[in-house]
């Protein structure tokens, strides 16, 4: 697998974290982020494959999303990837935490 090591948002995607970083009082990118990703993960679908852009100044290293569990989240990447239609571990990434921010946004919505 392919490393990653910047994750750069797109400005929709900034946008709907900045709703949800005051609706939740939760203040650091990666952490909303990373929630997403779970959220996303735990939903046994693939996610849609869309051209998300990196168009926002929103940008963190995988080190800095992943946190301590690094080595799981990337375990657990190279799974889906293995059983997936994606040909990158990023854009399968990029996917997975764009549908866990606009889970995250409409359950907050509700």
């Amino acid at each position: 697998m392919q490393s990653i090591d910047i994750i750069r948002l797109s400005e929709k995607q900034k946008q709907q974290l900045v709703v949800l970083k005051r609706k939740t009082g939760i203040e650091n990118w990666n952490v909303l982020c990373r929630w997403a990703l779970c959220l996303s993960l735990a939903d046994p679908t693939e996610p849609p494959k869309e051209d998300i852009p990196s168009d926002s100044n929103v940008e963190m290293s995988s080190k800095v999303l992943f946190g301590e569990m690094q080595g799981v989240y990337s375990s657990i990447l190279i799974q889906y990837l293995k059983s997936s239609t994606y040909d990158s571990a990023y854009s399968l990434l990029k996917s997975h935490i764009s549908r866990g921010i606009h889970l995250l946004s409409s359950s907050l919505t509700m």
